[in-house]
């Protein structure tokens, strides 16, 4: 093969390369916006005092977690029950969730962490926050939080 010949090869395979990369940066930054758009998505519903909305981010299973101080609750009925009793019962305000300092780091196409700091006001504009690192895996359905460590 001439030197004619194998220069073009290289530059195209080269530049096939350089697409392919570009290309998966590319998906890896949808999947990143997809995650972040999620958990808007979740502050928006706590925000307008939908639970049903919050919770919906969270896998729907027994084996999803959620951990928070010195207590672990396991399983999404007992998620929806814990956040229940903590908020809107007895006329409880659920106050303005806000996260700030989000950051989401994916782990092949399946599997996400995203972190950040949580802050709640509410209307007597007392404010509470804390960190959170949530864990996230994609299911048909879309992405889903399999364990929330919350802290305060």
């Amino acid at each position: 093969m001439s030197m004619r010949r194998v220069v073009p090869v290289v530059v195209i395979g080269g530049l096939v390369l350089c697409a392919l990369e570009f290309g998966l940066g590319d998906a890896k930054e949808t999947e990143v916006d997809t995650i972040r758009r999620l958990l808007e998505t979740q502050v928006e519903g706590w925000n307008r005092n939908d639970l049903d909305a919050f919770l919906k981010v969270y896998w729907n299973d027994p084996g999803v977690v959620f951990q928070s101080g010195a207590n672990r609750v396991d399983g999404f009925e007992a998620l929806r029950a814990h956040y229940r009793q903590a908020y809107p019962a007895e006329g409880r305000e659920m106050g303005k969730l806000g996260f700030s300092n989000l950051d989401v780091i994916t782990f092949g196409s399946e599997a996400a962490l995203a972190r950040g700091r949580w802050q709640l006001t509410k209307s007597d504009g007392k404010r509470v926050e804390g960190l959170f690192t949530l864990l996230l895996r994609k299911f048909p359905e879309g992405w889903r939080i399999v364990h929330d460590h919350t802290s305060s």
